[in-house]
C-alpha cells in the first residue's frame, strides 16, 4: 500500500470517529497458558520486572512535581472496584494484547501515587453514587442518594431553609471562579449521579425531570437539569457530552420510563437560546460530533435519549454513538487551549449499569473502554501542568473466585471439578443472575455452566448471583485511587472520599485551599493577570498571599 492509501485511510478513520486500533470482545475462548508459556516468566523475568519498577518509583521521586496543576482531569469508572479493575486487566491483556492477562497493566495502573478510598455515606454503610459523587466534588459526605446537600437535608423531604443553608458549592465552582473552563463528559445521561454531584443541589438524584419532583415542591426547586441548563457552574459549562436527550425535554420516548418531562420545556433549545451571543454547537450523532472544531466555545452533545449504548453494541457510523474515547478527544480538542487551564470530569458510567444486571463481559468491555480513554488523556495533555486522578465512587458486589489456571479466560470456568458443581470466576453476590443458574435441586441447585454456548455468543449473558435481586447491590470496600502529575503526592494512603476535593484545591489553586500551597503566590501575577483572569481577581489573590506571607514573617519574629 502507498503512503497515500495509507493516509486515506488513518483520515478516514479519525473522521468518522472509529479507533481502528481497538479490538473489540470477539467472543474467543482464552484456554489456560501452556507450561511452556509459563516457563518463559523465568526468575530472570521477575527480577528484571521488580528492578525496572523501583527504577520507575526513583525517577519519579527525584522529579517530584512541585508545580501548580493548570488542568485538572478526574476520571470516574463508576462502580470500578478493585476486582473489576482485576478482572478488566485480565480481560484487556487477553483480548487486546494477546497475553495470559495477569501480568498486563491498565494505563493508570502506571500512575505513581496510589490511594484506598472509604466510600461510606452519613447515613449508609454501602453507598450509592449521587452522596460518593457529591463528597469528590463537594469535599463535605452527605447523605444517600442526595445531590450537593449537605446532611441537614433529608431525601424525600424539602426544606427551603435548610435546602438554601445547606448548598454545598464544590471543584467546578472553585475552578470557574478561579478563571479555569470546566466540562463533563459520560457515557451515562447527564443529569444521572455522578455527573449531576458536579453542578446540582438537590434532596433526591431520581428528580431528573419535572414529572419525578413531588408535586408539592415543584415551585420551590428546579429539577436536574433545568439546574444544569439556567444556573452556575452548569450553565457555563464548555463541554457537555452523554446522553438524557429524554431528561432534557428534545424528545419522547414512551418506552422510556426514566423521567418524562410534563412542563413542555426543550432544555437543548433553551441551552442554544443562553449561548446564542457564542460560537455555540449542539450535536446528537458522530457526524455531529465530527463538524465541532476547536473553535467552538460551547458545546452541547446528547446523544441517546437515555444512557448511550454499550461499547459492544454500539453503532460507530455516522448517525451513531460516539466512543467514551470519542468523547474525551472532543472534550480535550475543545479545552486544550483553555488560557487559565481547565477541570473535566470523564466518567464511565457504564460498567456500573452493566454490573447490576450481571453482564460481566459488558462491564469488563466498559472498563477496558474506559482504560483507552485515559490513555488518550495521556497522550494529549502535559504532565507537568494536568493532575488526573482515576477512581470509582464506590465498587459493586463483584467477584473473582475459584482456582482457575494462569492465563484461563477470566469470563470461564473457575474450576475443573464435576459437571454439577461448575461455575465461573466471574460472579456477583446478588442480582439477576440467580434466576438463570439456579434450579430447585437440593443435591444440584445450580445449572451445569460448562457448556453453555451463551457465554460466547451473547454478550448481556448474565453471570450467577448467590441471592435473588432485581438489580445487583453495590459493594462497600475501599476503592481505590490512582494520580499523576502536579499535587499527585498528596494521594497516599487510607483515606476519607471528600479529601479527593481538597486536594484538587490544593493542587490547583482554586477553592478554600489555594492558599495553602506556597507554589500558588509564584503565579499570581504570572499566570492569572497575564491570561486573562479580571484584574480584580488578580489584586485579591495578590493581597492575600501578601497578607499570608506578613503573617508568616510576623509569627517567626
Amino acid at each position: 500500500m502507498n503512503n497515500f492509501g495509507l493516509y486515506l485511510i488513518v483520515s478516514l478513520c479519525l473522521k468518522s470517529f472509529i479507533h481502528c486500533a481497538v479490538v473489540k470482545d470477539n467472543f474467543r475462548r482464552f484456554p489456560p497458558a501452556t507450561e511452556e508459556k509459563l516457563l518463559q516468566q523465568d526468575r530472570d523475568y521477575w527480577w528484571q520486572y521488580g528492578t525496572e519498577q523501583l527504577q520507575r518509583v526513583l525517577e519519579e521521586n527525584e522529579r517530584q512535581r512541585r508545580n501548580v496543576a493548570k488542568n485538572v482531569i478526574i476520571f470516574i469508572g463508576d462502580g470500578m472496584g478493585i476486582s473489576t479493575i482485576t478482572a478488566a486487566r485480565i480481560y484487556k491483556g487477553q483480548r487486546e494484547y494477546g497475553k495470559m492477562g495477569e501480568e498486563h497493566c491498565l494505563n493508570f495502573e502506571n500512575f505513581p501515587n496510589v490511594g484506598l478510598v472509604k466510600t461510606y455515606t452519613v447515613d449508609k454503610q454501602v453507598p450509592d453514587s449521587a452522596a460518593t459523587a457529591t463528597s469528590i466534588f463537594s469535599g463535605i459526605k452527605t447523605r444517600y442518594k442526595m445531590l450537593g446537600l449537605d446532611q441537614t437535608n433529608y431525601g424525600d423531604i424539602f426544606n427551603p431553609i435548610t435546602y438554601e443553608e445547606g448548598k454545598l458549592e464544590g471543584i467546578m465552582k472553585w475552578a470557574q471562579d478561579a478563571g479555569k473552563d470546566t466540562g463533563i463528559v459520560t457515557t451515562t445521561r447527564i443529569t444521572h449521579a455522578t455527573p449531576a454531584a458536579t453542578y446540582a443541589n438537590i434532596n433526591h438524584r431520581d428528580w431528573e425531570c419535572d414529572s419525578k419532583v413531588p408535586p408539592e415542591y415543584r415551585s420551590q426547586v428546579k429539577d436536574i437539569p433545568r439546574q444544569l441548563v439556567e444556573d452556575a457552574p452548569g450553565k457555563n459549562f464548555r463541554v457537555i457530552l452523554g446522553g438524557g436527550l429524554q431528561m432534557m425535554g428534545y424528545v419522547y420516548d414512551a418506552q422510556l420510563n426514566e423521567c418524562q418531562r410534563t412542563d413542555n420545556l426543550n432544555l437543548t433549545k433553551m441551552w442554544e437560546d443562553a449561548h446564542s451571543t457564542s460560537n455555540a454547537k449542539f450535536v446528537t450523532d458522530n457526524q455531529g460530533l465530527a463538524s465541532v472544531d476547536e473553535n467552538t466555545e460551547y458545546l452541547l452533545g446528547l446523544f441517546h435519549a437515555n444512557h448511550l449504548p454499550f461499547e459492544l453494541q454500539r453503532d460507530a457510523g455516522p448517525t451513531g454513538t460516539p466512543s467514551l474515547t470519542d468523547l474525551t478527544a472532543k472534550a480535550l480538542q475543545l479545552l486544550r487551549n483553555s488560557q487559565n487551564g481547565y477541570v473535566l470530569l470523564i466518567e464511565g458510567g457504564l460498567i456500573d449499569i452493566a454490573h447490576h444486571k450481571n453482564t460481566a463481559r459488558m462491564a469488563l468491555s466498559e472498563a477496558a473502554e474506559f482504560d483507552r480513554a485515559i490513555e488518550y488523556a495521556l497522550n494529549e495533555t502535559n504532565p507537568d501542568e494536568t493532575l488526573i486522578l482515576v477512581t470509582a465512587d464506590h465498587s459493586h458486589g463483584f467477584t473473582i473466585s475459584g482456582y482457575p489456571k494462569r492465563g484461563n479466560d477470566i469470563l470461564g470456568l473457575g474450576n475443573e471439578t464435576a459437571k454439577e458443581n461448575t461455575y465461573y470466576t466471574a460472579a456477583y453476590v446478588n442480582g439477576p443472575g440467580f434466576n438463570y443458574h439456579f434450579v430447585p435441586n437440593k443435591s444440584h441447585p445450580w445449572i451445569d455452566v460448562s457448556d453453555d454456548e451463551n457465554l460466547y455468543s451473547n454478550p448481556f449473558y448474565v453471570h450467577r448471583g448467590a441471592a435473588y435481586l432485581k438489580d445487583e447491590t453495590h459493594g462497600g470496600e475501599d476503592v481505590a485511587v490512582f494520580a499523576t502529575g502536579p499535587g499527585s503526592q498528596l494521594i497516599r494512603g487510607v483515606f476519607e472520599q471528600n479529601y479527593l476535593a481538597h486536594v484538587v484545591s490544593h493542587a490547583a489553586c482554586i477553592g478554600p485551599h489555594a492558599t495553602l500551597n506556597e507554589y500558588c503566590n509564584d503565579i499570581t501575577e504570572s499566570y492569572y493577570k497575564s491570561n486573562g483572569v479580571p484584574r480584580t481577581m488578580s489584586f485579591h489573590v495578590l493581597c492575600i498571599s501578601v497578607v499570608v506571607k506578613f503573617m508568616i514573617l510576623f509569627n517567626n519574629f
